[in-house]
């Protein structure tokens, strides 16, 4: 089912996981930060109230040993009542002792504004309640003090000295007090935060565990949905680069890559395609090639054989004809002889001349192949030129239990040369007789297609073997009987057809199967030469 899922909703589904891994751990280590950073400030806030503490101990100290000091002098100096005199040592102690009691109250102000600071935190540390309640007693004991220190002749008083000692003194319990609450916070505050602090390890394991398996998955999910797919992908395409096109990419999924591959295939498909196409045009345009080339050699031969063949051939002709008549006459004189010998005699003079005329003949269409002479063209009725070949051919004798059919249409006209258009449709029309039995059929199909006329012809005849239609516009290339073909027809049609820029073909599905020649010739105003042509070879 994932398989089947867009590659962006993959994508997004992986990124959101890669998210929420990041995101659990960035959560743990941002709180754990903060409340290591809350835990700092609370102890670094509270270890402040410390030294102002001790030094509120220290000037309270300070006090009751200028009171024992004060409680000595006046003792050692006036044994008895002395209500009227003063020493200026008394006098300098009881100043001494106010002035230390005016450090006492600021220290205690400074302590109340260090108190007062509020932490904004929710650690253990910053509670400060109990504090605040021993500030208020210490308030309370001052008040006292200030109460006892305020009569002019307290230094005279044993009471009065005694009673304020007894305040100082429980003064100074309480400003010892102060330091001892936060210390029985710091003793208890392992056990405090005890669990917090296990929590805390706990959840980081966990976050940490599940983050990484979070990543393993997206991992896993990125290699099976983007990785594996994209060497796939890669791999198909270098093995369609060296030359392997019948291999076809693969892909389990059904997202973005399997459509990719899709495209890929299919382009190779095409490709292959277009390739197989190109090779047969390039193998057909091959043997075209040669063809031309062999015919071209052929043309060549017979422009410098054929005039030097006649010649002897004609004399061999015309003196096998004078010597059968100088016999004949001969014979005649004699007398009746021995008949049988004559005949033999007769028989084998017009058999030279017979052969002399067929090789006559085949220089005859030597010269014609190698067209020596200058031909023009001419806007042509092709319909009118096939339908006056036809009207010819029937009325051969040989020829007269044999059907054409002719689909004439409408008129094309091309720019050819007549008679040697006339010449290609005559070759091929009595090719296509002379391959059908009797009764046979010709079917001649006509007309215009893509700027191009074509001349179809179709004969239910004994057809050509695969073998042999490659060899077919090959010159001397004859599968007639020994003495009916020279094996220069098709070579001339093909000849003639491709001087005037068209394509001769020819198709069979095999013995026995008829054949068909296809002609196809550019229409007026399409041909390449429009000017006379030398017919050279």
């Amino acid at each position: 089912m994932l398989l089947k899922w867009p590659i962006r909703l993959k994508v997004l589904i992986g990124l959101g996981l890669l998210v929420l891994a990041v995101g659990a751990l960035s959560r743990n280590a941002l709180y754990t930060t903060y409340v290591y950073r809350d835990l700092v400030k609370s102890l670094s806030a509270r270890v402040a109230e410390l030294p102002v503490a001790a030094d509120l101990a220290r000037h309270v100290g300070d006090l009751r040993i200028t009171l024992s000091e004060l409680r000595g002098l006046r003792t050692a100096t006036f044994p008895g009542a002395w209500a009227d005199r003063m020493p200026l040592r008394v006098r300098m102690v009881r100043d001494q002792f106010r002035l230390q009691l005016d450090q006492v109250e600021k220290t205690l102000a400074e302590y109340r504004t260090r108190l007062k600071h509020k932490l904004e935190t929710d650690s253990l540390m910053a509670d400060n309640q109990r504090e605040w309640h021993t500030l208020a007693k210490i308030d309370a004991a001052l008040e006292r003090v200030h109460e006892a220190e305020q009569a002019g002749d307290w230094m005279l008083d044993d009471v009065r000295i005694g009673r304020l000692d007894a305040e100082l003194e429980h003064l100074q319990a309480l400003s010892g007090e102060l330091p001892s609450h936060l210390h029985q916070k710091l003793e208890g505050f392992a056990d405090d935060v005890r669990m917090q602090y296990r929590a805390l390890i706990v959840g980081t394991w966990v976050t940490t565990v599940s983050a990484a398996l979070l990543f393993a998955l997206f991992v896993q999910l990125f290699y099976r949905w983007i990785v594996r797919p994209l060497r796939v992908l890669i791999d198909g395409s270098r093995r369609v680069a060296a030359g392997c096109f019948n291999h076809r990419i693969r892909l389990d999924t059904d997202d973005e890559m399997a459509e990719l591959a899709v495209a890929m295939n299919d382009m190779t498909a095409r490709f292959q395609a277009v390739r197989d196409d190109l090779d047969r045009q390039v193998q057909e345009r091959t043997k075209q090639v040669v063809r031309s080339e062999q015919l071209a050699s052929v043309g060549f031969l017979a422009a410098g054989v054929a005039h030097e063949i006649n010649n002897p051939l004609a004399s061999i002709a015309i003196c096998a004809e004078s010597l059968e008549e100088r016999l004949i006459e001969l014979l005649a004189r004699l007398g009746p002889g021995d008949s049988e010998e004559q005949t033999v005699i007769t028989d084998y003079l017009r058999m030279v001349q017979t052969e002399a005329f067929r090789c006559k003949e085949i220089t005859e269409k030597l010269l014609d192949f190698s067209r020596v002479g200058q031909v023009t063209r001419q806007d042509t009725e092709l319909g009118e030129l096939i339908q006056d070949v036809i009207d010819m051919v029937g009325h051969l004798g040989r020829y007269q239990n044999k059907r054409v059919e002719f689909d004439r249409g409408e008129a094309v006209y091309c720019r050819v040369n007549p008679r040697e258009i006339k010449q290609v449709v005559l070759n091929l029309l009595t090719n296509a007789l002379d391959s059908i039995g009797e009764n046979g059929r010709v079917q001649i199909a006509f007309g215009s297609r893509d700027e191009t006329a074509e001349i179809e012809f179709h004969d239910d005849g004994y057809g050509i073997e695969p073998g042999v239609i490659e060899h077919i516009f090959e010159p001397f290339f004859t599968r007639r009987r020994q003495g009916q073909g020279t094996g220069l027809g098709l070579s001339i049609t093909y000849r003639i057809v491709a001087d005037h820029g068209g394509e001769l073909e020819a198709h069979s599905a095999g013995a026995g199967r008829g054949a068909t020649f296809r002609v196809r010739l550019p229409l007026a105003g399409q041909a390449a030469h429009d000017e006379p042509y030398g017919q050279a070879a």
